[in-house]
């Protein structure tokens, strides 16, 4: 089948709840203040002490700055003032006013200044973890979740181990720091030491360490055996460590304790997939089903839990229900052709891609569609297909047109694929993502002079394309040009200005000061676009220019973080071959560097 069906065991169950359980932990990673009120100050404690003139003054602008939209003055005037009165309450005031400016630098410093001024407080520390874990920060984060352990609260760390996997982070070091915590004399006098023993087995089996993983589950089963998490656990790891009959047991005694607990449900369908009784899965998907009438999601969920083991009849029996019905799902009609591309019906999984409504699986079906015709040697039919297809969703033509140019490019076609873009071009010239398309595909092979024309077409056309305006200025920063520095600053300072929270524009700003000479300038933008949006090129910037102001610590820890995180750092590896001092002395990540 293909791989966009395969899903773990964890997966399956955030379907059934687990997202919910997950919530506090996932929404702090990708939104840490949950839901955006329209009044980003209507939920802020008052304010109840007296203050001098100049507090008051202070005070005052921070509160017209948040009117205006200025968020980044009105939380520097909060926080000024927090510190200056040691006020918690005006941090808090700062942290909820920084969390709509767009700066995750900012919004951090709040957040910390907040903590510092109250470190019993659980809403910053639970904000901090969720900030950490946005800049893929994990043991931070859980240095942070344990500080609220010791206090007395519940740091969810059997669900923040889950993550962790999820994530793709390695677990070793978080293995490693929730031991000494374990081994803390005072551990075992802790309210939720179950939780910390459930994270530690699962971090436990995912480093090989399995047997332990299952003493130390068995031992707490001893003494609660009475919490539905440990069976839940307990039925994960056996299925991941292909003992279906084990997980199946683990999952009933969990049915037991809980009844009708839709995660079990999951688990035993799954276990029984996975020891071929399909009939018995079903049994277990249909009392699912009834319980939770008219969810299509999880109709479609399960369905694809059915097609992950290539059970296709059990998959269709509960998709054709969806697909007949009057406001069918797209993704029902996604992986019915699935099922007809997998049984050989090439034509039948093309009607079924066809009717996959604009949406999540509408490019993904007609990627499909035609992947499926070229595979089958039918490359101008997939062409004629994806035509059509622009014919009949003028609102998609861009994309559509950018798929069968990738299309043609992975088959080696690339004069057609350059003689489709341009063939469109000249019907709609100021087409803005086909011309940024082609620009990008002239950098690609080096030709800068058309990149920057086509870049300056969509520019002449559209001032306010800060994609564009970025690009072509940080092209220019690149080359290093010292003639166009001035105008590569200007054309990125202008995307700032447009999407000022942008962290690639960000990281452009840096990297254009730096090319200028002024690397004390350079290395806020950096810092705060790497926060933001942790990703190899941002590092490599940012660690030339940490090694540059003399801070060489800092730029080893940057790169070693970078060698850890991405199995594919070109920058990385090129600035380490023209400063080799940069590469960190751990012989761990010695060990991952080419």
């Amino acid at each position: 089948m293909p791989s966009t069906l395969i899903r773990s065991s964890r997966q399956g169950l955030a379907v059934l709840g687990l997202t919910v359980l997950l919530s506090g932990c996932q929404g702090l990673a990708s939104s840490p203040f949950g839901t955006i009120q329209e009044d980003p100050l209507v939920s802020a404690p008052p304010i109840e002490r007296g203050l001098d003139a100049e507090g008051l003054s202070t005070l005052l602008s921070a509160e017209m700055a948040g009117q205006r939209g200025d968020y980044r003055r009105a939380t520097l005037g909060y926080l000024a003032m927090a510190e200056r009165y040691r006020a918690p309450q005006l941090a808090e005031r700062g942290t909820l006013a920084a969390r709509f400016g767009n700066d995750v630098l900012l919004l951090e410093q709040a957040v910390s200044t907040w903590h510092e001024l109250d470190p019993a407080a659980e809403a910053p520390l639970r904000l901090l973890s969720g900030l950490a874990l946005q800049r893929g920060d994990w043991s931070t984060a859980l240095d942070r979740r344990l500080i609220l352990v010791e206090q007395g609260l519940h740091g969810e760390l059997a669900l923040f181990a889950e993550l962790a996997l999820e994530s793709g982070t390695d677990p070793l070091p978080l293995r490693e720091r929730l031991r000494e915590h374990l081994e803390r004399a005072d551990a075992d006098a802790h309210p939720h030491r179950y939780d910390a023993v459930l994270a530690m087995a699962i971090l436990e089996a995912a480093t090989g360490q399995r047997q332990q993983a299952e003493q130390r589950l068995g031992l707490l089963a001893r003494d609660h055996s009475e919490l539905p998490a440990l069976w839940l656990t307990r039925a994960q790891l056996a299925l991941e460590a292909n003992s279906p009959r084990q997980a199946r047991e683990a999952a009933r005694r969990g049915l037991e304790i809980s009844p009708g607990d839709p995660r079990f449900l999951l688990l035993m369908a799954q276990a029984e997939l996975m020891l071929g009784n399909v009939a018995a899965a079903e049994e277990h998907t249909s009392t699912l089903l009834d319980e939770h009438v008219g969810n299509q999601e999880l109709r479609i969920s399960l369905a694809r839990l059915y097609l992950e083991d290539n059970h296709l009849d059990a998959a269709r029996r509960l998709l054709l229900p969806l697909v007949s019905s009057d406001e069918p799902p797209p993704a029902a009609f996604y992986l019915m052709g699935l099922i007809a591309e997998e049984e050989g019906e090439i034509d039948n999984a093309l009607l079924y891609y066809r009717q996959v409504s604009p949406g999540n699986d509408f490019l993904r079906a007609r990627l499909r569609a035609a992947q499926m015709l070229i595979e089958d040697d039918r490359l101008l039919d997939a062409r004629a297909f994806l035509r059509i297809e622009r014919l009949r969703h003028e609102s998609r033509f861009s994309e559509l047109v950018a798929l069968e140019v990738e299309l043609l490019d992975e088959a080696g076609l690339h004069a057609e694929a350059n003689a489709l873009l341009n063939r469109e071009l000249s019907r709609t010239p100021n087409d803005e993502p086909l011309l940024y398309l082609r620009a990008m595909r002239a950098w690609g092979q080096g030709d800068i002079d058309a990149m920057e024309r086509d870049l300056g077409r969509i520019i002449e056309t559209n001032p306010d394309n800060a994609s564009a305006l970025n690009a072509l200025g940080y092209t220019l920063a690149d080359l290093n040009q010292e003639e166009r520095l001035d105008e590569a600053r200007e054309l990125i300072e202008r995307a700032h200005a447009l999407e000022p929270g942008s962290p690639a524009i960000m990281d452009s700003l840096g990297w254009v000061y730096y090319r200028q000479g002024d690397p004390e300038r350079a290395l806020p933008w950096l810092e705060r676009a790497y926060a933001s949006m942790p990703d190899q090129e941002i590092a490599a910037h940012l660690a030339e220019v940490l090694w540059a102001l003399g801070q060489h610590e800092d730029a080893r820890r940057v790169v070693e973080q970078a060698l850890l995180r991405y199995d594919e750092r070109p920058l990385i590896d090129e600035l380490l071959e023209r400063i080799p001092e940069l590469a960190p002395t751990s012989s761990t990540v010695n060990e991952t560097t080419p």
